[in-house]
């Protein structure tokens, strides 16, 4: 019995065993078995029926209407800031073009999309049960019952007229709307308490966008990838019939602000624009999420966000140094990137599955199994997993963008990779990024050289078109900061992250008090309640029944042959060292497949043991002829490779999930590029605007067609593929939990609400053109399917 077991000793007293003691140790205290076939794989953690899984959904929030009647517009003409800034333009202290710039910015926005606008509302509109959670949401401490309200309380209230109207962000809106649909509901207390709990505090915001997390946990008592990607399909949705019931119910469009909130992997054009005209300050003010919902101290919170901002803003010009040491940039001549840094604007989706076994096992203090082996497997399966990484880019989820020549600055195009890779494999992708882009004037790739009216010159006489990227997310956003020659960030010592951010704080990259930014994160039991990990690599999954469904299986599939590996003794933290120039290595193809590039180089005498397992399946490798002492290596060759080490070490583990089909679909993208993600919406928007190439479109055209692409059809596609599976889940509710169901429809309006499901679709959802008493019906059904499916996951 693992109770019988002694404690381990601390861990200064492990360091002095070999990591061959600590990972038979580690072996013995999970209860990891044996059979005739060597190790019983289904004694693994992560293996069949011992995952669980949740999701957090980034989305890009707008609100449609003139300028008068939206918060961002009118809130900036009514500002401090602009009437300043028109003061010493008049008086001569800044230039002209400042607050030319901004004037156009509000007068000639044509479309009148104003991204991650807040909105104003009639407090009259809102039902008791409304007013009583935002009075708890403005409290300063809610744990707090008698608890002050926040200092800026006032900044949410306006006066218009004779009326008090609130001033909220959108993320706040969802929750605020779908508590006041919860009370307006014709159901028990005790069911509307229960929807309340399942629901509200999953309502919460990003630094700017909304973010939602899963609604209940799903469990893989049958298929995770369906239950997890189900899950986010309802929950976006009901985040649709919210914002539907939002628009009606608080007359928001009667007032000229239509909301609107999709899918968008990128900061929006409008974003970028506002951030040339206003400071790093103001604009913080603009956009930064007060923390209304989803934190006891919201204030805190929103200070934490601020932090972020301005930590980010000076490590991208903290980058730009890095770019001269690297050699990458030779002059003094540089472009200066904004301090109103709108990197923080990106929206990915974070997946995050647990183990049972790994958390059962630290839930008893008596295992013998503690925090201290959970970081050492944890972090070394983590550096497994990252080799598998460039497998999802672009294949799963991508984040398709055009770049212009006028771009090809390094210190803006590079992003973040200076603070993520080491400057030899820096120099590298650069150079082969050059070389790739439409930017070469006689074969000699040339760069901008700052002034804006020559560069435009210049590329419309040389027709330099600049490039077209699959996933620009991973390189316009701090994914992945990279160790130091003294700390490393899964070197597998507890506290490891906490020096390491010591470390980077000084060189004037990050700061000790954000969370370290990695692209998979240990989920320690201690801070989490289980033990897994999350995946921050995703940027827009295309569909949620395949994209989604096929990643989560995947990446469940690739976390069970790492433990496979570790328990087994095949790695060891020795295998995969934890200099930075071999994590450089490694992750230095994630960011080369996001930029589609077609070659990368591996050093012929690498530490790294596991990679060299790979290449050595990969095939067309050869020693370079320009950097002698590595190997060349064809990028969609060493996918192929990961792919085959896949199927063959992890046979065992695909016969037990039944991955058979998702086996398939991985081999069919990495032969079809049609058929990966990226693949997917390239198809999509050049049938939709009759190209064959994305450079056929100038960079703003075609990035400005992607926006609305996101914004409706794509919007439509996800919200017609949630129907789906809403009208397959409730048909298959009726037959399971009938009691249920009538607590939500009447036995006499069920076939009228059944019918309703079947017949409407996502454009009925995106045009509102459903009426109220409509989209309190769907609400009503989903609400009964997701208690269903929460008891379900229990």
């Amino acid at each position: 019995m693992l109770a019988e077991r002694p404690t381990p000793p601390p861990f200064r007293e492990q360091l002095k065993d070999s990591s061959e003691d600590i990972l038979q140790e580690s072996f013995l205290l999970l209860g990891v078995k044996y059979n005739y076939k060597g190790i019983d794989i289904s004694s693994l953690p992560f293996s069949a029926g011992d995952t669980t899984g949740g999701s957090e959904l980034e989305l890009q929030a707008t609100v449609f209407g003139r300028k008068e009647d939206v918060d961002l517009p009118a809130f900036i003409e009514q500002s401090n800031y602009y009437a300043n800034i028109q003061k010493r333009e008049k008086s001569g202290d800044i230039e002209k073009g400042l607050l030319s710039k901004l004037k156009t910015f509000l007068d000639e926005n044509k479309e009148a999309y104003w991204d991650n606008s807040w909105v104003r509302i009639s407090l009259k509109t809102l039902s008791k049960k409304a007013l009583k959670t935002l009075r708890y949401d403005l409290l300063a401490d809610k744990t707090d019952s008698k608890s002050d309200f926040r200092t800026d309380m006032d900044r949410f209230f306006i006066n218009s007229g004779d009326e008090e109207l609130l001033r909220i962000p959108i993320s706040y809106l969802l929750k605020l709307a779908a508590a006041d649909i919860v009370a307006n509901l014709n159901i028990s207390e005790n069911l509307a308490q229960r929807i309340r709990l399942l629901l509200l505090d999953k309502f919460s915001n990003d630094n700017t966008s909304p973010e939602i997390s899963s609604f209940y946990i799903a469990n893989s008592k049958t298929n995770l990838g369906s239950e997890l990607s189900g899950e986010m399909a309802l929950r976006y949705l009901l985040i649709q019939l919210i914002v539907g019931y939002s628009n009606k119910k608080f007359n928001l469009v009667d007032s000229g602000q239509k909301v609107i909130v999709y899918f968008s992997p990128h900061p929006s054009l409008m974003q970028k624009t506002i951030s040339e005209c206003v400071s790093d300050c103001f604009y913080r003010e603009l956009f930064m999420n007060p923390c209304l919902s989803g934190w006891n101290r919201g204030e805190d919170k929103y200070r934490y966000m601020h932090l972020c901002h301005m930590v980010l803003s000076r490590s991208q010009l903290n980058a730009i140094l890095k770019l001269r040491e690297a050699g990458i940039i030779t002059n003094n001549l540089v472009v200066l990137p904004n301090l109103s840094n709108i990197s923080l604007t990106n929206n990915g989706i974070h997946i995050s599955l647990g183990s049972k076994k790994l958390t059962d096992a630290l839930s008893d203090s008596q295992s013998g199994f503690s925090s201290v082996h959970e970081k050492y497997l944890g972090d070394l399966a983590i550096k497994v997993a990252e080799h598998f990484l460039p497998l999802f880019v672009g294949n799963y989820t991508s984040a398709v963008y055009r770049l212009s020549f006028t771009d090809f600055h390094p210190e803006k195009v590079l992003g973040y990779l200076p603070h993520e890779l080491d400057f030899t494999h820096l120099r590298m992708l650069w150079r082969r990024w050059k070389k790739k882009a439409k930017i070469s004037i006689f074969g000699n790739p040339v760069t901008p050289f700052g002034p804006t009216f020559i560069d435009n010159f210049i590329s419309f006489v040389f027709s330099l078109k600049g490039d077209y990227v699959i996933d620009y997310r991973l390189i316009n956003y701090l994914v992945a900061l990279l160790s130091t020659e003294k700390n490393s960030a899964l070197n597998g010592v507890k506290g490891n992250s906490v020096s390491l951010k010591k470390d980077l704080e000084q060189m004037g990259v990050f700061d000790t008090q954000m969370s370290l930014y990695l692209l998979e994160k240990l989920r320690e039991f201690e801070v989490m309640g289980f033990s897994g990990f999350e995946s921050r690599h995703y940027s827009l999954f295309y569909s949620f029944t395949d994209d989604m469904k096929n990643a989560i299986l995947l990446q469940n599939l690739i976390y069970a042959l790492a433990y496979k590996y570790i328990l087994t003794g095949q790695v060891s933290h020795r295998d995969i060292p934890d200099s930075p120039f071999v994590e450089s290595e490694r992750r230095q193809v994630i960011f080369f497949s996001a930029i589609d590039l077609p070659t990368f180089f591996v050093h012929k005498d690498t530490q790294n043991r596991f990679i060299k397992r790979v290449l050595a399946k990969t095939e067309k490798t050869r020693v370079s002829n320009r950097y002698p002492n590595y190997i060349r290596v064809y990028i969609n060759e060493y996918k192929r490779a990961l792919f085959k080490v896949l199927k063959e070490d992890g046979a065992d583990l695909i016969e037990m999930f039944g991955m058979v089909d998702t086996i398939k679909n991985l081999e069919d993208r990495l032969k079809y590029p049609e058929k990966t993600s990226a693949g997917k919406v390239l198809k999509d928007i050049k049938r939709a605007h009759r190209i064959k190439s994305p450079l056929d479109l100038n960079a703003d055209d075609f990035n400005k067609k992607l926006e609305n692409y996101y914004r409706f059809e794509l919007r439509q596609k996800h919200i017609d593929e949630a129907l789906k599976i809403l009208d397959s889940e409730f048909e298959h509710l009726i037959t399971q939990d009938k009691e249920l169901v009538n607590n939500f429809v009447s036995s006499g309006e069920l076939e009228q609400v059944k019918n309703l499901i079947s017949s409407i679709s996502g454009k009925d959802i995106t045009d509102d053109s459903l009426s109220l008493d409509e989209q309190v019906k769907i609400i009503k059904i989903l609400f009964s399917v997701l208690c269903h499916k929460e008891k379900f996951n229990r």
